[in-house]
């Protein structure tokens, strides 16, 4: 056997046999198979119906399979050569599949369809470099099983997924998303945004000290996202609630509260008192109506209630900082 490995570390595909073409078909649609699968249980959890086509597309990629090994072990026997997409100069690699796993339905339905539109360049591109009767039959229908696999995956759409369980499952997906990120986020946003105004304005005005001011603010940000970060994580596990990984939950609440407070303790980097201030209180404006638009958009919190509940009693907040730091 021609050694796999050469060149540039891979084969060029004119230098494959027959035995090794229908080989690499063989583990490439074992491999379109497993990915199918994989795709199917992410979506399990929230788009049982989505699943479904997912399935049923692995099963599809399985019986192209066993055709394959058939007609390989009429010709050449049992023993498969290994060889693999990744061992063939300029063949088509596919998205690891854990990298599918928080994407949208829609993109992982059009990442399908790339995959099978790969699939029929490839066998379309076999049959030019077989000539044996019945393997370029075989191939033929492969080609044409592929390049009507986009009906077949919209035709399966349609049987387990219609319009109105897409939109169903899309706002199932987005109800997970608000609460396992969004809501935890936003929380710790505005609690790191609100609650260290007063100790960051109060140390700035009172010391007039920028270095001494963002050292505060910064000590006072990481200890508040520590704080919610692990209090958001141990009081809810997820399971009852459905709010999702509790790990998940209190990173995005921790993070974000450290960013709120980070937001107005980092201007005070600036070595000149007023312009820090200046460039913190400017800041702090921006996070404020910031919180209300999020609130507003994911929320569902209507925008003026928003816009007074945290731009105005952050304004408080901001006020009263500065008069305890003068006083």
């Amino acid at each position: 056997m021609i050694n796999l490995f050469r060149g540039s570390g891979r084969r060029a595909f004119d230098s494959l046999s027959e035995a090794e073409i229908l080989a690499l078909a063989i583990s490439s649609e074992e491999e379109d198979a497993r990915i199918y699968q994989s795709y199917a249980a992410t979506l399990a959890p929230t788009a049982p119906d989505s699943a479904k086509v997912f399935r049923d597309m692995a099963e599809v990629e399985q019986a192209h399979r066993n055709m394959l090994i058939s007609q390989f072990r009429q010709r050449f026997g049992e023993d498969i050569p290994l060889i693999r997409r990744e061992h063939v100069r300029g063949f088509y690699q596919r998205r690891p599949d854990w990298l599918m796993t928080n994407l949208s339905l829609d993109t992982i339905r059009a990442q399908a369809e790339l995959m099978e539109a790969q699939a029929f360049r490839f066998y379309t591109e076999a049959i030019k470099h077989v000539t044996d009767a019945s393997t370029r039959q075989l191939l033929g229908d492969l080609a044409l099983a592929e390049q009507g696999h986009g009906e077949i995956a919209q035709m399966l759409g349609n049987k387990h997924a219609p319009e109105d369980v897409r939109q169903e499952e899309e706002q199932s997906r987005h109800r997970q998303f608000v609460l396992t990120y969004v809501q935890p986020g936003l929380a710790g946003l505005m609690d790191g945004s609100v609650s260290t105004l007063a100790p960051i304005f109060a140390a700035a005005f009172a010391t007039g000290d920028t270095w001494s001011t963002f050292l505060i603010g910064l000590s006072a940000s990481v200890g508040a996202g520590i704080s919610m970060g692990f209090t958001e994580a141990a009081h809810d596990d997820g399971k009852l609630s459905g709010r999702g990984s509790p790990l998940k939950r209190g990173l995005a609440s921790g993070i974000m509260t450290t960013v709120g407070g980070l937001g107005h303790a980092l201007p005070y980097l600036i070595p000149h008192f007023w312009t820090a201030t200046i460039v913190a209180a400017i800041v702090v404006f921006v996070e404020l109506w910031a919180i209300a638009f999020i609130q507003n958009r994911y929320m569902e919190t209507p925008f003026l209630r928003a816009v007074f509940q945290v731009v105005f009693g952050g304004s408080l907040v901001l006020a009263a900082g500065i008069l305890i730091g003068q006083g």
